[in-house]
């Protein structure tokens, strides 16, 4: 425990020195803070809770910023220190492969969860501050999704901690991280519409639109906030299909946490057995 603890701070120290912590906290702040002011203006107009409207616009944010910061912060993370050569140096100590990988995945991880809750977070504080009514089921709703963008996130850099136990040189992790940014958050989502236009209910049912949406993290966390609460159901046009599906909570949860399970004993795996 104490050696995870020990690694973690360093890359949580390396994370300060190269500014990536304060980079993805202003980064995620002013966004959020830009698209929930301009989006919440009208909403007193048409009878919709602002706060309905925050987690709407940040669930969409945190689809598509997100997974890009932490492959980002994570695609380099094995093959970047074999490079550089001061893997050999860290696994000098008396430390366990995988315990270098889980301490490296606290580490960034806690990045992304300080850069999350305090860029959300002070979002929320900002509107509270200007008078603006919230419900309880509001601010439980964004507490979940607060949540949740942290699991996502961690997702992500299972996923590129796989990619750099894989590769031989940080170019080739880089491509491949960029290529999976892609297809989970862009072209998967494009090929099941083109395939629901297509094929117009013939074929594709109900638990096999939900085997598909399982399938993609980004999905699933998509559908655990949006189709959640009825308020931001409503608001995010997702309504009909949170009538439809019948994934709950748990399952969905249970889906990110199984996605972030995988691809980190995967990457502990590859990384074990990888010459140095």
């Amino acid at each position: 425990m104490k050696s995870l603890c020990i690694i973690a701070i360093k890359e949580i120290q390396e994370g300060l020195r190269n500014r990536w912590v304060l980079a993805t906290t202003l980064l995620l702040l002013a966004l959020s803070l830009t698209l929930s002011f301009l989006g919440s203006a009208p909403t007193g107009n048409v009878g919709v809770r602002a706060l309905d409207v925050v987690i709407v616009s940040l669930s969409s944010l945190s689809i598509f910023l997100l997974p890009l910061i932490a492959l980002l912060i994570s695609y380099d993370a094995i093959v970047g220190e074999v490079d550089r050569g001061t893997m050999l140096l860290l696994l000098s100590y008396p430390v366990a492969r995988w315990q270098v990988l889980l301490g490296k995945f606290c580490g960034h991880l806690a990045i992304l969860a300080f850069a999350t809750i305090l860029g959300y977070g002070a979002t929320a504080a900002a509107l509270a501050l200007t008078g603006t009514p919230i419900g309880a089921d509001s601010w439980m709703a964004f507490a979940q999704l607060i949540g949740s963008s942290i699991l996502l996130g961690a997702v992500f850099v299972a996923i590129g901690y796989l990619v750099s136990a894989h590769v031989q040189d940080r170019g080739t992790a880089g491509g491949i991280a960029i290529g999976i940014w892609l297809l989970l958050v862009l072209l998967y989502d494009m090929a099941i519409l083109g395939f629901l236009v297509v094929d117009q209910g013939r074929t594709l049912s109900a638990d096999m639109l939900n085997v598909l949406l399982l399938l993609n993290p980004t999905d699933t966390y998509r559908m655990f906030n949006l189709a959640g609460s009825a308020g931001v159901s409503s608001l995010s046009g997702m309504a009909g299909i949170a009538e439809v599906q019948t994934l709950q909570p748990p399952v969905l949860l249970g889906m990110l946490a199984v996605w972030i399970l995988l691809p980190l004993a995967a990457a502990t795996t590859i990384f074990s057995r990888r010459e140095l």
